[in-house]
């Protein structure tokens, strides 16, 4: 199961959606990798580690700068955080992760949400308008990993006081792509099971 989330289960409906998938689940891995500056340090990850312990997990920081995708499979639950999706989507590439993730998805629970959830999906194209900054790396190709053939753009509420002309933007990419982003405000997330989304 996939759950593409704007900052996490921060809900009470994804808790519940989330909890459908964990009946089983023993271990969970935090992926802190998009933060590239603070890693297990960011300030999100105590929040996440409670969420994650209230379903029974016993929880683990997991960083694919240093460790290899492959090691994911000793999780039941692999929990992706945000940070910088352009330094995400370089580390997945380098180290070949997509085969580990679309494993995950299938056979697993890998729930995803905002830099995270972004490079599961198309592109990073759309977030490419707003922020080109964080692409310090110089990537050219902004595809994604297309573990789900969606765009995400979360924290949209938050987003739409901060970005200029931001959902007009938004509405650019869709026409230029022909594609319809799901737009997800903070406590709002997708689950794909199956390739369908629910």
């Amino acid at each position: 199961m996939l759950m593409l989330c704007s900052n996490g289960l921060t809900s009470e409906k994804l808790l519940s959606e989330a909890k459908k998938y964990m009946a089983s689940a023993k271990s969970a891995a935090i992926v802190v990798t998009a933060d590239n500056e603070y890693k297990e340090n960011n300030y999100h990850v105590p929040r996440v580690t409670e969420t994650l312990t209230q379903f029974g997990l016993t929880t683990e920081c997991f960083d694919l700068d240093k460790q290899a995708p492959e090691l994911l499979f000793d999780y039941d639950v692999v929990e992706f955080i945000g940070g910088n999706p352009y330094y995400l989507l370089d580390v997945l590439r380098k180290t070949n992760s997509k085969p580990v993730l679309s494993e995950l998805a299938k056979n697993k629970i890998l729930i995803a949400w905002s830099a995270g959830a972004i490079v599961m999906g198309n592109s990073l194209e759309l977030i490419d308008m707003y922020t080109p900054e964080m692409n310090f790396m110089n990537l050219a190709d902004l595809s994604g990993m297309r573990i789900a053939d969606v765009d995400i753009l979360p924290h949209y509420s938050k987003f739409l006081r901060r970005f200029d002309r931001f959902e007009e933007k938004c509405k650019e990419y869709e026409q230029k792509y022909n594609t319809n982003v799901i737009r997800l405000n903070d406590g709002d997330g997708i689950v794909i099971e199956y390739g369908t989304m629910i």
